[in-house]
């Protein structure tokens, strides 16, 4: 896994306002919280902290808080702009290398499918794994290959064979696979005949009227 240092700030002003004024400047809100430790509030750059968000990979973080001490953790949770996309908050979750933490871990599909030469289409349907183990063994990503995968065949949970962590999805969990390509059947225009037929109801009406 990648290691990268990340220096923050402690904030003392924690408030809504205080919040919109760090965005602007391009910084962003964040907290780093632990078991072991009281939550702290702090501000991150926001240039920073993007490609460790926008990645197939997790990242290992070291934050620094006003440089005096320094906290191994990930990020745990990301909060968007509904509109815009920017990051507007961020948690880091503290880590002991003697604890065992759960997170998800993205999914990297390598190789081309034989299915796909075969005239299939290849579905990839879990993105992200969620595993349980020791800091020192998270995996940057989890590489599966799908050379292999013929048309018709799917990966699941139960195809991995973790060494390092555990993975809490269910076995039957689909990850990927190979499927037919999906054809849509043509409209059949329905011929329309020259004058509406009248419904039963109203011409029976007119009969018993006229008798």
């Amino acid at each position: 896994m990648e290691k990268v240092l990340l220096n923050a700030k402690k904030r003392t002003q924690i408030d809504k306002a205080a919040r919109s004024l760090l965005r602007r400047e391009g910084k962003i809100p964040a907290v780093f919280y632990s078991k072991h430790h009281e939550p702290i509030p702090v501000e991150v750059e926001e240039r920073l902290v993007h490609p460790m968000v926008f990645t197939s990979k997790t990242h290992l973080i070291t934050l620094s808080v006003d440089k005096d001490k320094e906290f191994e953790c990930i990020i745990k949770d990301v909060q968007f702009d509904p509109v815009t996309d920017r990051i507007v908050h961020v948690d880091f979750l503290g880590l002991q290398k003697d604890e065992k933490i759960q997170l998800e871990i993205p999914v990297q599909l390598v190789g081309s499918a034989i299915g796909i030469k075969e005239g299939g289409v290849l579905q990839h349907m879990l993105h992200k794994i969620l595993v349980e183990c020791f800091p020192s063994d998270i995996p940057a990503h989890i590489e599966i290959d799908i050379t292999d995968l013929k048309l018709g065949q799917a990966i699941h949970i139960s195809d991995l064979k973790p060494e390092k962590y555990t993975i809490l999805n269910s076995e039957e969990s689909m990850i990927a696979s190979v499927t037919h390509p999906r054809v849509e059947k043509e409209a059949v225009p329905v011929e329309e005949s020259a004058e509406p037929a009248e419904p039963e109801v109203i011409a029976k009406g007119k009969q018993d009227k006229e008798e």
